[in-house]
């Protein structure tokens, strides 16, 4: 099924595919467990301050959508199945749709998990269509993934993007209308889209911008087209407003770009009741260091910058960073450098988040540590941190090396520090981004 089934456009007309997966999380979960199917599913979290982050559409006929509260959630849809999420299995989804796509062309840019733009025109001299493309790369997820997908077809990034949603199945009350599969965005659409799709169906307007934007009477993308430039950016800023009248005008410069490499790994925790102090902390700090060092050497990746970042109940955010001369994937050595940052932020109130980012990326095998101790003599503060973590980076290497060898053949509670252990049960640190979307209703400080 195709908008475009009696022509097929050029790949000069429409050299950019944008491929999003349906409902990604919550499709991964129906398919580890069957019994799902067909009832309405959520990932997210389940906690009053949780919210949604991936629905089944069998939730979505609820009028339940991505981002909305938990709460508000579970009372639109009583016998709602709430999950948590397992970014293991995402990632290793994500994997797979990845592979597919480098199948067809090595030439995309991952924007997410479960998004990416690619540009098709390296494949002229196979005499494949952007169509034939776009199809052969929904029908392989569906055939081999079982993933549903929507693929946009367009010109440049922006109606590429805008092709993929309208591609997807839609959802009118209760019943849902199947989607395209696949839609080119064609001259005409284009036009029609530029004069009637509001402004919060531009790329990066979320609810802030599109209120400031409607305060100024700018509800509609045709309203941004007699836009001063220089007065909008008093509003929205300078590089935001010269984009927005960009793509009010249908135009977007951007390029795919491929193989981006990723910047950084980090773990968000929104508790279910704030913390208080940072001796409270002290154990939020730990699980998160583990968490990241975990995906930081399943990614063969060290980092040498450490940030942490603390959302208060008057919801402010303070983030500290700190840039070693070496690189880090040890958990106590990284606990070590984020204790040092949360202790140097005056704490205003009780905590309702905290994050741990490692970035400044490095190669694991390009990592060269050597033991300064004497740095640590009369050191105080970050620097006594630093030269603690330099120490246990290279005292601990053999010790990971041998854990994340077990627990890589026997599973991830096969063997555990003895701060793990719950109750003679080994509780090993959760996924990275496992509380992303807020914490479980059962969650505790």
């Amino acid at each position: 099924m195709s908008n475009s089934a009696a022509s097929s456009p050029s790949l000069e007309q429409a050299p950019l595919l944008h491929v999003d997966l349906d409902a990604f999380f919550a499709s991964v979960e129906v398919l580890d467990d069957p019994s799902l199917r067909g009832k309405p599913v959520v990932v997210g979290g389940a906690g009053g301050r949780g919210v949604v982050a991936s629905a089944s559409y069998e939730a979505r006929r609820y009028g339940i959508r991505s981002a909305m509260p938990s709460v508000t959630a579970q009372r639109l849809c009583p016998s709602l199945i709430m999950l948590p999420g397992r970014f293991d299995r995402y990632e290793a989804y994500s994997a797979k749709f990845h592979a597919i796509v480098n199948d067809l062309t090595p030439n995309y840019e991952a924007l997410s998990l479960d998004e990416v733009f690619i540009d098709v025109r390296g494949l002229r001299a196979l005499g494949v269509t952007p169509m034939q493309a776009a199809w052969q790369i929904h029908d392989r997820l569906r055939d081999e993934l079982s993933l549903r997908c929507g693929v946009g077809v367009g010109r440049n990034k922006l109606f590429a993007k805008l092709g993929s949603k309208e591609a997807k199945p839609k959802i009118d009350g209760a019943r849902m209308t199947p989607g395209y599969g696949v839609f080119w965005v064609d001259p005409d659409i284009e036009e029609r889209w530029l004069h009637e799709l509001p402004v919060r169906a531009l790329w990066g307007v979320g609810p802030a911008t599109a209120n400031k934007l409607h305060h100024l009477g700018l509800r509609f993308v045709r309203d941004l087209r007699s836009v001063d430039v220089a007065s909008l950016s008093r509003h929205v800023g300078p590089a935001m407003a010269s984009t927005l009248v960009a793509f009010a005008h249908g135009d977007d410069p951007r390029e795919v770009q491929s193989q981006r490499e990723m910047k950084s790994i980090g773990h968000d925790q929104t508790f279910a009741h704030s913390v208080t102090g940072v001796a409270a902390l002290l154990p939020h700090i730990r699980h998160h260091a583990g968490v990241v060092a975990r995906a930081l050497r399943g990614q063969g990746r060290v980092a040498r910058t450490v940030t942490i970042g603390l959302r208060f109940d008057d919801l402010t955010m303070v983030q500290r960073s700190q840039t070693l001369s070496f690189g880090l994937d040890d958990e106590e050595a990284l606990a070590a450098i984020a204790t040092a940052l949360v202790s140097s932020v005056p704490l205003r109130g009780p905590v309702r988040l905290l994050a741990l980012h490692a970035s400044s990326l490095l190669d694991r095998t390009k990592n060269e540590v050597q033991l300064s101790f004497d740095v640590a003599s009369g050191a105080e503060g970050r620097e006594a941190a630093e030269a603690q973590s330099r120490q246990r980076q290279v005292t601990n290497e053999a010790l990971r090396d041998a854990v994340d060898e077990i627990r890589a053949r026997y599973g991830v509670s096969a063997v555990a520090h003895a701060s793990q252990l719950r109750e003679g049960v080994v509780e090993v640190e959760r996924q990275r981004g496992s509380h992303a979307f807020g914490p479980d209703a059962t969650d505790e400080p």
